[in-house]
């Protein structure tokens, strides 16, 4: 059934005889009737035609490709930027293990080179103690060899990981510049986007102004759930949401004055009759 201004429906006549009382006040989104002139109920029609142009350009804006590309390569440098950090970490955990590596070599090699000179000069003369300190240097330079392997094992490791770092660091450097090169190319297609906006909210300014406070806001508090708050009437369907109305609907319509504003039951926007309504 057809919802008339504001969403009411006559009063049905008291089932007792008796005068038949006046129709109560519209009801619905608003309080009172609203009425207006053909011509300006036409005016909506432009400020639907605006409305669905913005959310169009909003929607654009939002779904930019480079939105979403741009969103790929910050997280990408997300990543990089996290294991760049868990690779210089490691780098100097390995720093500071291998100069410990190191100093044992060298406090090794040290010593040796002191038992060394000890067993050069003949200051051991003793077989027992001689055998003793020959034995020692053995032992020292198998020590010095294990310690060595350990260092060139970490060197190899370091330098497995600055490989790594310097990988990371090209490939975020590379990255940089994607990413200057997409922001660029998305703060371009938002500018136009924008100055599309601007110019169409400018020109629903003008036409907003031409419409009385009252059917505006009605209009606009369909807007506000519905998106756009009025349709064409079309060859009796509802071009909001595109449903055929049945011919009682369309029969209270044409019995409806030029100034009423009528509804459409189904998605509650305004319908605006045009000589392509079809009545």
């Amino acid at each position: 059934m057809l919802c008339w201004p504001g969403g009411a429906t006559p009063r049905n006549p008291p089932s007792l005889g008796g005068p038949i009382p006046p129709d109560p006040p519209w009801e619905g989104l608003t309080l009172t009737p609203v009425k207006a002139s053909p011509q300006t109920q036409l005016r909506l029609l432009e400020l639907a035609d605006l409305d669905t142009k913005l959310a169009r350009l909003d929607h654009r804006r939002r779904g930019l490709p480079q939105v979403e590309e741009l969103a790929r390569l910050e997280a990408r440098e997300s990543e990089l930027k996290d294991d760049l950090v868990v690779t210089e970490t490691e780098l100097g955990d390995l720093a500071r293990e291998q100069s410990r590596a190191e100093r044992d070599v060298e406090q090794v090699r040290a010593r040796i080179e002191k038992d060394q000179a000890r067993l050069d000069a003949g200051q051991v003369i003793a077989a027992r103690e001689l055998d003793g300190l020959q034995s020692e240097i053995q032992n020292l330079h198998r020590r010095q060899g294990d310690l060595e392997e350990g260092v060139l094992e970490l060197m190899e490791r370091r330098e497995t990981l600055e490989s790594r770092q310097a990988e990371l660091t090209g490939e975020r450097e590379s990255l940089g510049g994607e990413i200057a090169d997409v922001t660029a190319r998305r703060d371009a297609a938002f500018k136009e986007i924008d100055e599309q906006a601007a110019a169409a909210s400018e020109q629903r300014g003008h036409v907003a102004a031409e419409v009385p406070a009252d059917m505006l806001a009605l209009y606009d508090q369909i807007r506000r759930t519905k998106g756009v708050g009025a349709a064409m009437l079309r060859a009796g369907r509802c071009e909001g949401c595109h449903l055929s109305l049945n011919a009682a609907d369309l029969n209270l319509i044409r019995a409806s004055a030029p100034d009423e504003v009528v509804r459409c039951e189904e998605c509650r926007r305004i319908l605006i009759r045009t000589p392509e309504s079809g009545l």
